[in-house]
């Protein structure tokens, strides 16, 4: 699929922002609600990521920006060894793109329905890694909302990683969140209960509860607790807990220990079909992008067949203007050695996630492209 052949690789101005261009696309791997994933190499440096790619126009039929934005903007200011983390974003004119790691394990929810027998060790470990995660992402103060199987993907050596921050939010200090969110056979009850008759709220506890589903689910063994008060809510709850009483969770951390279950290295964990569909049913193909770009840029100022309404135009040009563009491997060029794009207390380089509302964020566009939004 890539039209470069040449055995020496490109040089790009390191000032340049990263382009499509950039990217060699291999193959395509999945596609959600929100977009396609494809497997890409980057031309210059020759690693290989997974690339996110969004169509704008259906994002915003769809009234899906605001979620797109919310996810960029936590994600560009997260880095932790058990999360999926972000490397660039940009966008064109069809698409709004993010390249993230490259896991090529599956995510658990692929493994179960392929009726992998997870130990009890193996769950073990998932257990202890992710709530290094949401340990992590609770110190800034994020509440990812979707803790589940399908949102755990494996890398080739069979350590977790969260992915998937398109309904996460932010909330600060004593606040609660109040919009019902995630997916319900993983929502903890004080998440219905805002629904059913508009209770107190929620916070972080909800996804350990959902942490407590996907281990059941794995292992078909733990019991769960309604009571948010009376719940394992953070890491020293589970630190303390009698089960995991003999972890050495500096070498959890440090992805010492080995997992109990291994990802098959000779084959592409994954559905085959969103390779075929991408080929052969997809009327914008991804690898076709250039040309079809190349095309619609030299029809500028011709009288379009179709043209898009107002209303939609507009929004395409918010999106634009607004998409949150971001380069870690030059942030970590300015900050020299350091590697980590933020320490505990989210200082040094880098961009805090910004102040949102339970999903709302009053500096994203989406209010502006919401509803009404039709070709």
């Amino acid at each position: 699929m890539g039209g470069n052949h040449s055995h020496k690789p490109p040089v790009f101005d390191e000032n340049e922002e990263v382009n499509f261009d950039h990217f060699q696309i291999l193959r395509a791997i999945g596609k959600g609600s929100f977009g396609k994933v494809c497997i890409v190499q980057k031309r210059d440096t020759k690693k290989m990521y997974a690339m996110k790619y969004m169509n704008k126009q259906k994002c915003i039929e769809r009234d899906e920006v605001r979620n797109v934005f919310r996810e960029l903007q936590i994600m560009q200011g997260l880095e932790h060894p058990f999360l999926v983390n972000l490397w660039y974003s940009f966008q064109d004119e069809e698409d709004m793109f993010m390249v993230v790691d490259l896991l090529l394990g599956g995510d658990l929810r692929y493994h179960l329905q392929q009726n992998v027998h997870f130990s009890e060790g193996a769950v073990k470990l998932y257990i202890c890694e992710l709530a290094l995660a949401l340990e992590y992402l609770q110190r800034f103060h994020i509440i990812h909302r979707d803790i589940k199987p399908d949102n755990i993907l494996l890398d080739e050596h069979g350590h977790v990683h969260i992915t998937d921050f398109n309904i996460a939010t932010v909330v600060k200090g004593a606040e609660k969140a109040s919009s019902m969110a995630g997916t319900k056979p993983y929502m903890a009850p004080e998440v219905f209960q805002v629904y059913v008759d508009g209770g107190p709220g929620y916070s972080y506890p909800v996804d350990w509860w959902s942490l407590g589903i996907t281990a059941y689910e794995l292992l078909r063994g733990w019991l769960l607790t309604k009571d948010p008060e009376s719940r394992l809510s953070s890491l020293g709850d589970v630190q303390s807990a009698p089960y995991l009483a003999d972890m050495n969770w500096d070498a959890v951390f440090e992805k010492a220990l080995t997992p109990g279950f291994v990802p098959n290295k000779g084959r592409l964990n994954c559905d085959p079909t969103f390779e075929l569909e991408e080929m052969i049913l997809e009327s914008k193909p991804l690898h076709k992008k250039k040309k079809r770009l190349a095309k619609n840029r030299s029809k500028d100022g011709t009288k379009d067949s179709c043209p898009l309404n107002g209303h939609l135009q507009q929004c395409l040009e918010t999106v634009r203007k607004e998409f949150i563009i971001f380069n870690r491997e030059k942030l970590r060029r300015q900050q020299g050695p350091s590697g980590q794009l933020l320490d505990a207390e989210g200082r040094a380089g880098g961009q805090a996630p910004g102040k949102l509302q339970d999903g709302r964020n009053n500096n994203m566009p989406g209010h502006a492209c919401s509803g009404g939004c039709s070709s």
